[in-house]
């Protein structure tokens, strides 16, 4: 039986992974005393045109106050902002300068399978002193990304944004525009990160029920409700607050490079439009988003145009991007504020009109608990009511059916035969319209995959031809991650017939978010009707839920499908997709 301990002693000094140094990164390392309103000019170069050269090397860098040591592109981390032009053809000599094989992969981009950078899979990766050059003709517009897909090196600091200007105007003309690089860096190594999620999946989780809590719900529904939940999360083997793998425990959250106390600054006139492309290059992180006092119109998805949506909050799982509209009309500073889901800590930088101006940083929501929907899936109608007061026994006496004689819910099946599978939901849910844990009636207006509409409707109007169901499995105690309980070392490629139209479906059998990203190819997602929705290269599929996208195989060759949580797919959730 799984049993939960108190979180260990938090050391107070871990307060500065959440603030970070004033002057952070590689300016900090480097002796670059720059002043904090210069903090903008800290931000990635800017490189234009058709022919680019770029050099990964190794950098000391100071975020924390601890020397460390990161893979960057040209001396810069994030690396360089590269702009390219819709249907130019690109020339980049990335040279290794490291002491082991390196590669760079362009996230989101349709090119030639040689041509997409994942060792093993579409080339032999960058030897040690070599030089490697891609070239391929541009096809698309919008906000990418690059980064590496050789071990860890993503996770240690080598990715940078990637814009395509259209042909054509923007659909969207700004004032001003910028690029938001967040990530999560670690003075740690992240081979060691990985090594003690496999020995205690919970290690960074210091939030885990504790015997205050127990007594809080017990006075709150009762001895034996507050009993019965916690019987009901030890039979499972499962953890209530297990939102992240890691936290800000060993995290520290940045924004175009900056620490929160670096506070990366853009600047505004009153009235002006800002077009902000928002990237998440975290490694394991999903950020919920917003900029308090300024409404956010998203106009753009993983690169491709949106109906305009207005929210006040977006969450954006690692890989994805979103491009959103801001227009300030008073001469005030606005926090633009990133929270972990875990709520362990924060990215932050400012808008404003002069430098030297901040706005109040705001306070971290409340850590909730995941609900029976993120266990469960889909409940009956008749449970709806009490479905997002999972933080209460209360919640689960209001749903009929699913009570065992302590009160407790039925778990979900159990795979007994299947080591690296630890359950199954029998009723996966298909909803596109929930925002998720912690996000649930927060009192905003926070984005969902139902208001994502793309601009110009599916690509391919030919009805799917089959449908290839996956499975997204895991062993939390043991950390293991594969499709249908198969790691990618024991998997036969998933084929795909050349110009075929096909349809995936994915359900998570997990309690953990998934963003899956096939390379090479768009994945049109489709609502629970079956019609177009949008088009992504990377979808976040929440704890317990069933989504299904479109795919036209047109793009010949061996390609990678991977979750992009980095150490999920290092434990195996990968496959290969041959398509001929």
């Amino acid at each position: 039986m799984h049993t939960f301990y108190p979180p260990s002693a938090v050391d107070l000094s871990r307060r500065r992974f959440v603030q970070g140094l004033a002057l952070g990164g590689t300016a900090a390392a480097l002796g670059l005393l720059r002043p904090v309103r210069a903090a903008d000019h800290l931000s990635s170069p800017v490189l234009s045109g058709t022919d680019f050269a770029l050099d990964i090397a190794q950098m000391p860098v100071n975020f924390t106050g601890t020397p460390s040591i990161a893979t960057v592109v040209n001396g810069s981390l994030p690396g360089p902002v590269l702009r390219w032009k819709e249907g130019s053809q690109v020339r980049l000599r990335v040279t290794n300068r490291l002491h082991v094989p390196t590669s760079i992969h362009w996230h989101g981009i349709v090119l030639p399978f040689n041509m997409d950078g994942v060792p093993g899979i579409s080339f032999d990766g960058i030897s040690p002193g070599e030089t490697f050059v891609y070239q391929f003709h541009v096809r698309q517009s919008g906000t990418y990304w690059y980064h590496a897909h050789s071990g860890y090196q993503e996770q240690t600091g080598l990715l940078g944004a990637l814009i395509i200007e259209p042909q054509g105007r923007e659909r969207v003309v700004a004032d001003r525009d910028y690029v938001v690089v967040l990530n999560d860096w670690s003075d740690d190594n992240p081979a060691s990160i990985f090594a003690r999620l496999k020995k205690n999946s919970g290690y960074y989780n210091t939030a885990q029920p504790t015997m205050a809590d127990f007594i809080h719900d017990a006075h709150r529904v009762g001895l034996r409700e507050a009993f019965a939940m916690r019987k009901m999360w030890n039979a499972m083997r499962m953890n209530p607050t297990d939102l992240s793998d890691v936290s800000a425990y060993t995290y520290t959250y940045l924004m175009n490079g900056q620490t929160p106390a670096g506070n990366w600054t853009g600047l505004f006139r009153p009235g002006e439009k800002l077009r902000l492309r928002i990237i998440n290059g975290s490694g394991m992180t999903i950020f919920d988003v917003r900029i308090p006092g300024l409404k956010m119109s998203v106009i753009s998805a993983d690169g491709q145009d949106v109906e305009p949506v207005s929210v006040d909050e977006f969450r954006i799982a690692p890989a994805e991007t979103y491009d959103v509209i801001v227009e300030p009309q008073d001469d005030r500073a606005y926090t633009l504020f990133a929270q972990s889901i875990d709520r362990s800590g924060y990215a932050r930088g400012t808008l404003t009109t002069r430098y030297g101006v901040e706005a109040e940083v705001p306070a971290m929501d409340q850590r909730l608990w995941l609900s029976m929907e993120d266990m469960m899936g889909d409940m009956s109608s008749h449970a709806h009511s009490g479905m997002h007061d999972m933080n209460s026994m209360q919640g689960m006496q209001d749903m009929p059916g699913m009570m065992m004689h302590d009160h407790a819910p039925a778990a979900p099946t159990k795979l007994k035969t299947e080591p690296g599978v630890d359950m199954r939901v029998a009723n996966p849910r298909t909803n596109l319209d929930d925002p998720g844990a912690g996000l649930r009636n927060n009192g905003r207006r926070v984005l969902t995959y139902a208001d994502l509409h793309t601009i110009g409707g599916p690509i391919d109007p030919r009805e799917p031809e089959r449908d290839i169901t996956l499975r997204l499995t895991g062993n939390m105690e043991r950390y293991m991650w594969s499709f249908d309980g198969v790691k990618f070392s024991d998997a036969e490629p998933i084929r795909f017939k050349h110009g075929e139209r096909l349809r995936l479906v994915l359900i998570n059998d997990t309690m953990m978010h998934h963003p899956l990203h096939l390379h090479g190819m768009w994945s049109e997602v489709e609502n629970a009707d079956g019609h177009f929705q949008m088009r992504k290269h990377t979808v976040n599929v929440q704890p317990a839920q069933q989504i299904s996208y479109a795919i036209t195989a047109d793009n010949p060759g061996r390609w990678a499908y991977h979750c992009h949580m980095l150490f999920h797919m290092e434990a195996g959730m990968f496959r290969e997709v041959v398509v001929a």
